[in-house]
C-alpha cells in the first residue's frame, strides 16, 4: 500500500483549476520529486496534502486513510509535516526556539523533553548548532532554510512535504540542503519533494513527476525522466544538463 496517494485531485481557486485531476503516489521510505514550471500546480498540489486549501474533487489517502478536507493539524497529528516554501522563520525567535515549535503538535512532552530533541537536531544540521540562542532573522537564507527543514522534523513525521528547498539559494548551501535530504531518507523518512532544480530534485529522488499547467505530463525514474528529450528540453535543462 503506498504511504501517500492523490486519486483524481482537483484544486480550485474560486472559478480557477490549479490542479487537474492528477493521481500520484508515494510508497513508504521513497524520496519523490514534483517538477515543473511556475504555475504547474505543485505548491498547491502539497497545500492540498496537507489541509491549507480543500480538493474540489478526488481524494487524498494517507495509509489507506483519507484526509481530503481534514483540518492542517488533524494532517499533522497523523505524521505529515510540511515545510512551505520561503522557510517562515519566526524572526523574533531563537533559532532553537524555532526548532522547537515543530514539536507541538506532539502531546504529552514536557517543554524540557522538546528542547533535549531540538538539541539533537543540531547533529543533523550542524551548521547551524552555532546560531542556536541567536535570532532567526540574522541566519542567512541557507541556513533559515535548514531551520524550516528540522522544524518539520521536530513533529517526527512518516512524510515530510518540501516545497523549493533549493529556492534562492547559492549553489554551494544547495548542495548541502541536498545532502541533507538525502541523510533524512537513509532515516526512513519518506520525502515528497517539489523543487524546480530538476538535476538536484531528481539526484535524490526514486521516482518523479512532472506536472504542467495542473496535468501529470510524464512520470519516471531519474533516468527515464533524463532519457526523455522533450521532458528534458522543457523541464530538465536540456541536452548539455543531460551530458553534464
Amino acid at each position: 500500500m503506498p504511504l501517500l496517494e492523490l486519486k483524481n485531485l482537483v484544486v480550485r481557486y474560486g472559478e480557477i483549476e490549479a490542479v487537474h485531476g492528477i493521481s500520484i503516489a508515494v510508497e513508504p521510505g521513497e524520496v519523490v520529486t514534483l517538477l515543473g514550471s511556475n504555475g504547474a500546480g505543485k505548491s498547491t498540489t502539497l497545500r492540498a496534502i496537507s489541509g491549507l486549501v480543500t480538493p474540489a474533487a478526488g481524494d487524498i489517502l494517507f495509509d489507506g486513510q483519507s484526509i481530503a478536507g481534514l483540518k492542517p493539524e488533524e494532517i499533522v497529528r497523523r505524521g505529515i509535516a510540511h515545510v512551505p516554501e520561503g522557510r517562515r522563520v519566526f524572526p523574533g525567535l531563537s533559532v532553537k526556539e524555532n526548532i522547537m515549535l515543530g514539536a507541538s503538535n506532539r502531546s504529552g512532552l514536557s517543554r524540557r523533553q522538546i528542547a533535549t530533541e531540538a538539541e539533537a537536531m543540531f547533529d543533523l544540521f550542524p551548521d547551524i548548532r552555532r546560531f542556536s540562542g541567536a535570532l532567526g532573522w540574522t541566519l542567512s537564507g541557507g541556513q533559515q532554510q535548514m531551520v524550516a527543514v528540522a522544524r518539520g522534523l521536530m513533529a517526527k513525521p512518516r512524510l515530510l512535504l518540501l516545497d523549493e528547498p533549493s529556492l534562492g539559494l547559492a549553489p554551494v548551501i544547495v548542495q548541502a540542503v541536498f545532502a541533507i535530504i538525502a541523510e533524512i531518507r537513509r532515516r526512513d523518512t519518506t520525502v515528497l519533494l517539489v523543487e524546480q532544480n530538476a538535476r538536484m530534485g531528481l539526484s535524490v529522488a526514486d521516482r518523479g513527476y512532472v506536472l504542467e499547467t495542473g496535468r501529470l505530463a510524464l512520470s519516471g525514474t531519474p533516468d527515464e525522466l533524463w532519457g526523455n528529450e522533450e521532458i528534458r528540453a522543457a523541464y530538465l535543462g536540456g541536452r548539455t544538463a543531460s551530458a553534464a
